[in-house]
């Protein structure tokens, strides 16, 4: 047997899953397209809220503080799955596995420590105005970022 036909033999079952998982996904749309309801009035309209008549509008301003932490969160997530494919490989990286792993580790606890230091983890009001983020003077609202 030739090489393109032993890969061909091999692949066939992921073509097949494939066009099973779209026939199925397409088959269940029409579906629900054919024997779902299409009739449009002012309860359908309006979320679901176990029973609670909605007050107000849905959307609302967050704080970018918010989205910081998520990012710092999502940082920190990615260095623990580096961090568990290290543990899992580590007899076999040996020590310059280890110094790598120690070098990663270290460069993500010196960003940790400026971050701290800048105040970008602070969530209560500023204990002193010397930062990087500290609050403008002119307008108790508005934060300005020192050159």
């Amino acid at each position: 047997m030739n090489a393109s036909a032993t890969q061909a033999t091999e692949i066939w079952p992921l073509v097949a899953y494939f066009f099973l998982v779209v026939t199925l996904v397409v088959g269940v749309m029409a579906l629900s397209y054919i024997i779902g309801e299409r009739h449009r009035s002012k309860a359908t309209d309006e979320p679901f809220e176990s029973g609670i008549v909605t007050v107000g509008l849905a959307r609302f301003r967050l704080s970018a503080k918010f989205y910081l932490i998520a990012v710092f969160f999502v940082i920190f997530d990615v260095e623990a799955v580096f961090l568990f494919a290290w543990a899992v490989a580590f007899r076999e990286l040996g020590w310059p596995g280890y110094i790598e792993a120690i070098i990663f580790i270290s460069i993500l606890g010196a960003a940790l420590a400026y971050l701290w230091r800048l105040g970008a983890l602070d969530w209560g009001p500023a204990r002193h105005s010397s930062g990087r983020f500290a609050k403008d003077s002119r307008s108790p609202n508005h934060a300005v970022v020192s050159k």
